[in-house]
């Protein structure tokens, strides 16, 4: 089952050219599924053939156990039926026991997001005086500005900039590109920490960079510190239980929305393959609208 696994994973990267996070996600849900079922069957190695849809739902039925939420449990079963249809077309298994599982439920949740207020005090907060403060503050008006995520904000590079045109090159899923539009105020941070960049390379002798957003030793900022960046700034605002970029995204579409921005117009900023994904934020927006109406009319 490794050599299968490892021609899988060679498969999403060659030919399905998926991203490395994603591929990266596959491979771990995957042994996670193996390491359960030689635990089961109390075995080093597993035949693919003997895996059937019961040994399937003892996998569900033990992350279950294990407190993974519903949507953990979909991504799981979702990369267990990609690879057993891979097996199914190129290694002459027969049937994908995986297709006749049913998928576990999907919760509903409303994406957190901050009101133009906290916003507007959120990118109050960095230091215009430090090359830290600016650098916060651009990437900060670069994800609320854009809606982008943390991985394609991760990815930006100096030359993806087009600030006299007020766009960005921006490396979405599926390693897909996509141009995206610069609020003038996203542009206005940018450049003020583009000067204070150069002062900073040149002090650390990285003047061959790259990555736009560098940390303090002139390399590119890593994932985990654009998080931590922007945690600092959300925690000092609001009280939301989540404290992650995706906030900040979620913040976009929903001002977009609010301000009348037709739906697939901001599909197509998020980088969204799907409508539906887009359409959680209009019930965003009514629930928000019908909070506002119980509160105010006499009648409500």
């Amino acid at each position: 089952m490794d050599t299968h696994l490892k021609r899988f994973l060679l498969h999403l990267d060659l030919e399905r050219n998926l991203s490395y996070h994603t591929i990266s996600a596959y491979e771990n849900d995957l042994k996670q599924f193996m390491k359960f079922l030689r635990d089961q069957l109390g075995c080093k190695r597993v035949n693919v053939r003997l895996i059937d849809k019961l040994s399937i739902r003892h996998f569900l039925t033990y992350l279950k156990t294990q407190g993974a939420k519903g949507s953990t449990q979909r991504r799981k079963l979702a990369a267990i039926r990609s690879f057993m249809k891979y097996l199914c077309t190129r290694e002459d298994l027969k049937t994908n026991p995986a297709a006749a599982v049913r998928m576990p439920r999907k919760e509903k949740h409303l994406p957190s997001f901050l009101d133009m207020v906290d916003a507007e005090r959120m990118m109050d907060l960095p230091s215009k005086n430090t090359f830290g403060g600016l650098r916060d503050l651009a990437i900060l008006e670069t994800f609320y500005s854009t809606g982008m995520r943390l991985s394609e904000l991760h990815q930006l590079d100096v030359s993806g900039m087009d600030l006299f045109g007020e766009v960005m090159k921006v490396k979405g899923k599926g390693r897909k590109e996509r141009m995206v539009p610069l609020g003038r105020l996203a542009v206005k941070a940018i450049k003020a920490y583009l000067q204070e960049r150069h002062r900073h390379l040149k002090r650390a002798g990285r003047m061959r960079e790259v990555a736009l957003f560098v940390n303090r030793f002139g390399r590119r900022l890593s994932r985990r510190g654009i998080q931590g960046v922007v945690r600092r700034y959300l925690e000092r605002v609001c009280n939301l239980k989540q404290m992650s970029p995706h906030v900040l995204r979620h913040t976009f579409a929903t001002h977009m929305l609010d301000r009348g921005a037709d739906l697939r117009a901001v599909q197509e900023l998020l980088g969204h393959a799907s409508l539906s994904s887009t359409q959680v934020y209009t019930h965003v927006t009514t629930e928000r609208l019908k909070r506002v109406y119980d509160q105010s009319h006499p009648r409500a």
